[in-house]
């Protein structure tokens, strides 16, 4: 019997390990299940301050995290583009008491650019609307400038979505990096900073969504190290949609490391499903690769289209599929693969096919708006996953029944 996601944090929270890991695709409910471990392990009570409560209790880094940032764009002059961060103690005690800004700006350099460069503001007065003074608190904007070979540079430049995003992970990472170096004082009064004494778990979802490989690879050992050079009693939670990453943190936290005194013991690793009737199942999992992954995919698909709850995100799976196949078959170009099918119904082309899972292949949440899609492009979905299986003879899965 399948359980909520309430009991699911609660059996998390039970679990009594170093560090548990969690597989479950887009739109599954990683990040519902982290609010609600967040709630369990600290309720929000009448009056409280939420953040500054929680931050002590439960560190927690997931899609919420990024709506802290902003852009203003300067409509009016389009000169002056700024990140904006909302006022929250989150970023004033990573940037204020933790003086965490160079660990910031290398780690975003090296896994963009090297060129690329945030400047934090200082404290500043501006006049407003009205022609009053405004004081804009430090660290309370970000601009971005540009290097470029000849000593010149760009300013005030707008970053990408996904820059942006790394940005918001090494703000997250640069704080975990203090608190783990902090927490591994034993002697409380001979720690710099009381603010760590009482944090218990630390829950990380999804951090990665536009890193190549390499730096993929790269961030999981990183993360894997961080966690096992900590020798306090907090507890790490990691969530991912990735396949890679989970496969690299798996064996990361499966061998025993000595410097550290880790051991696998010390960890658990789950797949996250979401059941029919809206319930949860954590299956634990003994192996790296839980999964054929792109028959996974295939599967979840094809729920999707016999429940007619298509979002945007699942061409982004039929995307998956087509990659994986054309490099199975030794095919350059997953689009090659479209040449083969037929027309539909209307008509539609392989250079249409292409069009379209390349449009929808960037609407990979399913929590956002633009994950709705027609129905027309639902139809299409539909007509591409039976013809796919078709034409390169995906096997019929069995049912219980055949075996």
């Amino acid at each position: 019997m399948g359980k909520t996601l309430t009991e699911i944090a609660q059996t998390l929270k039970n679990a009594n390990k170093k560090v548990q890991l969690i597989y479950a695709f887009n739109g599954v409910g990683k990040t519902r299940l982290s609010r609600e471990f967040k709630e369990l392990v600290a309720p929000k009570t009448d009056g409280e301050e939420a953040e500054e409560e929680k931050l002590i209790k439960v560190l927690y880094y997931n899609a919420f995290t990024e709506d802290l940032f902003y852009w203003d764009n300067d409509l009016d002059q389009d000169t002056n583009r700024k990140l904006i961060i909302y006022p929250n103690n989150f970023t004033d005690w990573i940037f204020k008491d933790q003086g965490q800004e160079s660990n910031i700006i290398t780690h975003f350099q090296h896994y963009t650019n090297d060129k690329l460069t945030p400047l934090f503001n200082q404290e500043y007065t501006k006049k407003d609307a009205n022609n009053k003074d405004v004081v804009v608190k430090a660290y309370s904007e970000i601009t971005f400038s540009l290097e470029r070979g000849d000593d010149n540079r760009v300013n005030n430049i707008k970053i990408s979505k996904g820059e942006e995003s790394c940005l918001i992970w090494c703000v997250f990472y640069s704080l975990l990096e203090q608190i783990v170096e902090t927490l591994n004082i034993p002697e409380e009064d001979q720690r710099d900073t009381p603010q760590f004494n009482e944090l218990k778990y630390v829950f990380i979802d999804d951090p990665v969504s536009s890193l190549d490989e390499n730096h993929l690879i790269e961030l999981a050992v990183n993360i894997a190290e961080l966690i096992k050079s900590s020798q306090s009693e907090v507890e790490y939670i990691i969530t991912t949609h990735n396949p890679l990453f989970y496969n690299v943190l798996w064996n990361e936290f499966n061998n025993t490391d000595k410097r550290y005194g880790y051991k696998p013991k010390y960890s658990k690793k789950y797949r996250l499903e979401k059941n029919n009737d809206g319930t949860y199942d954590l299956q634990e999992q003994t192996k790296d690769s839980p999964f054929s992954y792109h028959l996974l995919l295939l599967s979840e698909l094809e729920k999707a289209i016999e429940s007619g709850d298509i979002k945007k995100y699942h061409y982004n799976f039929l995307r998956q599929i087509l990659e994986k196949t054309s490099t199975f078959l030794g095919i350059v170009e997953w689009k090659e693969l479209l040449t083969l099918l037929p027309n539909d119904s209307e008509g539609a082309s392989d250079a249409y096919y292409n069009r379209i899972i390349n449009l929808c292949s960037h609407g990979k949440h399913s929590g956002e708006e633009t994950s709705l899609i027609t129905e027309n492009d639902k139809k299409v979905l539909g007509f591409l996953v039976r013809e796919i299986k078709k034409t390169y003879h995906f096997k019929k899965e069995r049912t219980n029944q055949e075996e």
